[in-house]
């Protein structure tokens, strides 16, 4: 009857044979993980120590092939060839690849880079996680989305077996409460971009423009995101229409190399949606297009040299604008769930998902739309608990 072969991953008896002096070999027949059975041997100044050398070299041992990632392949090798991949077969947007590479640079690469992909076990990976996640959970989840497609890019390539960053723990993003504008606050948004734009005397520098208000007024009126406002072109108004439209097609972004440019889609399907406006934002869009000089890019706001104006820039004024207000909790994002509260309070969640371009209601219910949580109707029950009648309280 023939001898069973050996499992995978395993190896038979251990051999020695003295080589010189001081000088040991150690070999054992081990079968590899595409089910072939080959000799590995490996040497040492003794025997024990030719055997101590093998096991390590079994433990680690990878089947043989002709890829060029390995066992041994330093993680920043193999980050090098994830992205190598995923410009070739353009699998993310540019500036996800962005976010990706930003990632790799100032958190993945410092820290594990060195490491070989053997070495990058489930618990030194999720150390590294949770000390991220301690200050910045947001960089952690995408240093952990990272990772995990660079090494499962390792498993299809055959030099792991398994991918341990999907044994790593949850990472969990602290809740935020959704915070939006009362009618008070919105007062006084408006007081502080008037007084930043106002001219201040012997003040060095470029005069304001009244592009700060304007973007905020349209931000309120559409429920845009501010790349998505920033990105309008006077070629996706219709203001002479008895409803007046936005078609919001498109986002700015940034692409290294090349700087500030439109994106032509806008960051989901859902995304991708004409508005009706409300008669002040119309206001404010005529305003503009009367003072308009000829634009290149047909852009509703437009530098000085004709180029988009940059999402950033504009944060960086409001951040300023804000300053002396008291409204230093108040981001370019809070316009957004001040309008998704509103048509959510007015009308319904799915009339707030539709405005602000989300493919479903949970997201615009979770994340944009602030409310106090409401309990069941369970008056009846606690009816009980009243004075029924009790005639030892009666004068």
């Amino acid at each position: 009857m023939a001898r069973p072969p050996l499992p995978i991953g395993t190896w038979g008896a251990i051999r020695t044979e003295k080589l010189g002096l001081n000088r040991f070999c150690a070999r054992a027949r081990f079968r590899d993980y595409d089910g072939k059975t080959r000799d590995v041997e490996a040497t040492g100044t003794t025997g024990p120590a030719a055997i101590r050398a093998l096991k390590e070299k079994l433990r680690d041992r990878v089947t043989p092939n002709d890829d060029e990632i390995t066992r041994e392949t330093r993680i920043d090798t193999l980050a090098d060839l994830w992205l190598e991949q995923m410009v070739a077969e353009e699998q993310v947007v540019p500036q996800t690849l962005n976010t990706y590479t930003s990632s790799l640079r100032s958190k993945i690469r410092p820290a594990l880079g060195d490491l070989r992909i053997r070495e990058a076990t489930v618990g030194r990976l999720d150390k590294f996680l949770r000390e991220i996640a301690a200050e910045h959970p947001s960089a952690a989840k995408t240093a952990k989305v990272v990772l995990g497609q660079m090494f499962a890019l390792a498993v299809r390539r055959g030099a792991i077996s398994t991918n341990p960053v999907r044994d790593t723990g949850r990472l969990r993003t602290p809740k935020r409460k959704v915070a939006a504008l009362t009618d008070d606050d919105l007062h006084a948004v408006r007081a502080a971009i008037r007084q930043w734009q106002a001219p201040t005397p012997g003040k060095s520098g470029p005069r304001h423009t009244g592009d700060l208000a304007d973007i905020v007024d349209l931000m309120l009126a559409t429920g845009a995101r501010i790349g998505e406002v920033l990105a309008l072109r006077w070629g996706d108004l219709d203001l002479g229409a008895e409803r007046p439209t936005v078609t919001i097609s498109g986002t700015l972004i940034y692409l290294k190399g090349q700087g500030i440019v439109r994106q032509e889609w806008t960051k989901s399907d859902a995304g991708y949606r004409t508005l009706v406006l409300p008669s002040f934002a119309v206001g404010v869009l005529l305003t503009r297009k009367v003072a308009a000089v000829d634009s290149s890019i047909d852009a509703v706001f437009a530098t000085r040299r004709d180029t988009w104006l940059a999402p950033n820039n504009v944060r960086r004024q409001w951040r300023r604008a804000r300053d002396e207000a008291g409204l230093t909790w108040v981001i370019p994002h809070t316009f957004r769930k001040t309008v998704a509260t509103l048509i959510d309070q007015e009308a319904d969640t799915k009339s707030a998902a539709a405005q602000l371009g989300h493919g479903s209601e949970q997201v615009t219910n979770r994340h944009y739309v602030a409310k106090p949580a409401l309990a069941p109707d369970v008056s009846v029950i606690l009816e009980r608990l009243g004075d029924q009648g009790d005639t030892s309280r009666a004068t």
